[in-house]
């Protein structure tokens, strides 16, 4: 079964990566009762940030933006994962092994 957001039934990851977010959201209404507009400083100093070729503030403004790059998923020699045998095993619980 799988929800309408891709996951399978039962997978609370969607709601695990937020947060972070949540946190950051409650001390920015801890602080200040008027929250977007210290958010929106706190995003105008990230761009500024970028503007003068701060490379973590690059990556973090690209990783917000674009999505954060998959990474690949390799051998030990950095080469294809090589798939050699799959085996399928079907065991009867009654019976003892």
């Amino acid at each position: 079964m799988v929800n309408k957001g891709g996951a399978p039934k039962g997978n609370n990851n969607g709601g695990k990566a937020k947060i972070w977010s949540d946190a950051i959201r409650r001390a920015l209404a801890r602080r200040e009762k008027g929250h977007p507009k210290r958010l929106n400083r706190l995003a105008d100093a990230l761009l500024n940030k970028c503007e003068e070729g701060d490379i973590p503030a690059l990556k973090e403004f690209g990783d917000r933006v674009e999505g954060k790059v998959p990474q690949a998923i390799t051998g030990a020699d950095g080469g294809a994962i090589e798939i050699a045998q799959i085996r399928r095993v079907i065991v009867d619980k009654k019976k003892p092994e």
